[in-house]
């Protein structure tokens, strides 16, 4: 079988530098890896053909070897090698992927998972900030086995079928992949005698108390990220982080929109008519505002910088407004005095029909 040309593989030539070697195998590998596929075979083909030709083009000796004449034997194509523990180190290199064990068959770090809580807090603290405390429950080392999953007085074994890397290398045609060793599950060992507290996963659920500061301005549904505070990281990994979901009480006077409240104020007859000066509540008090004459119903007045405070402002504290919506109230029922007076208003502030415009300025049906 003929050995095909590596560089027609990457698209590239012999006299393309090593960085845009490496540029144009992650291009096709992002391209054709089977997760970006999924079913798709000829995909999946194309990401072993481009990963074993990178794997002796991106080596400066093989490559040297390779444009010498030199032949490779193994499981490539054309007899060129693929290597199982060099592609979990390409694989973490580009993808980032979650390749468990290194080529020694160690345990690499990993990070601890993302966490949820709620809190639940009164209007005026979601305005003012507050510290609250949170109870989790998150994994843990047992005590009992400190964490080896063993019943104590024993310990794990190496794992027989792996050799204790945690991986299989299997031939697939004229390839070798390498998987979790199904034994261990990647583990590279094997408890016989698990731990009666854990059951031999090594971990127990515990009790975890905090005190979390919840900044001012939080709304219903905010979420506020506590860096460090999730479940602990594997083998010397970070920690993940902890996600509290604020759930505010609504409050009876103030309804929040966005960044600014609103509050609705209801204005008399007379006062919409002839204007007047009201007293309105504030998050800070109570403030006078002057209504002109003749407001519409639903006309909304302005108090800016006056509003909750805003969430990620950094240093200098800004706030949002508050909205004030006019609504006029009408009595349901009059006295006879007055109806008198408002027959009398009628007479009197008559200009004309205002739903003419709706008949084409004619009242006439």
């Amino acid at each position: 079988m003929a050995q095909p040309d590596l560089y027609k593989v990457l698209g590239v030539d012999k006299k393309t530098s090593a960085p845009e070697i490496k540029k144009a195998y992650r291009k096709l590998a992002r391209e054709n890896h089977p997760d970006q596929n999924p079913g798709n075979e000829a995909a999946e083909e194309r990401f072993k053909q481009v990963s074993a030709a990178y794997d002796i083009l991106g080596d400066p000796e093989k490559r040297k070897q390779y444009d010498s004449g030199g032949m490779f034997s193994g499981g490539g194509p054309g007899g060129v090698p693929f290597d199982p523990s060099t592609f979990g180190d390409i694989f973490s290199s580009f993808f980032g992927g979650d390749e468990p064990r290194g080529r020694a068959g160690r345990p690499r770090p990993t990070r601890g998972r993302d966490l949820e809580t709620e809190v639940r807090l009164s209007f005026d603290q979601s305005l003012a900030g507050i510290q609250v405390p949170v109870t989790l429950s998150i994994p843990g080392a047992c005590g009992s086995c400190h964490g080896t999953g063993a019943a104590e007085g024993t310990s794990p074994k190496v794992c027989s079928s792996c050799q204790g890397r945690g991986i299989d290398s299997q031939g697939q045609g004229l390839f070798s992949i390498s998987q979790p060793c199904a034994r261990c599950q990647g583990s590279g060992a094997i408890i016989e005698d698990p731990c009666r507290t854990c059951g031999g996963s090594g971990q127990v659920e515990k009790t975890k108390r905090l005190k979390v500061n919840i900044p001012a301005g939080v709304k219903e549904g905010s979420r506020v990220r506590i860096a460090g505070r999730g479940e602990p990281g594997g083998h010397g990994g970070p920690d993940g982080d902890l996600y509290v979901i604020t759930r505010v009480a609504p409050s009876l006077i103030f309804r929040r929109k966005g960044d600014n409240v609103e509050v609705e104020v209801a204005l008399t007859v007379p006062e919409q008519l002839l204007g007047a000066e009201v007293e309105v509540p504030t998050l800070d008090g109570r403030k006078t505002l002057r209504v002109p004459p003749g407001t519409r119903s639903g006309s909304v007045q302005r108090l800016r910088g006056e509003g909750p405070p805003r969430l990620g402002a950094g240093k200098k504290e800004t706030r949002g407004d508050i909205h004030y919506r006019f609504v006029v109230e009408v009595p349901s029922e009059l006295t006879d005095e007055q109806s008198e007076l408002v027959a009398k208003l009628s007479e009197t502030m008559n200009g004309g029909d205002p739903r003419a415009r709706l008949f084409g300025g004619s009242s006439d049906k």
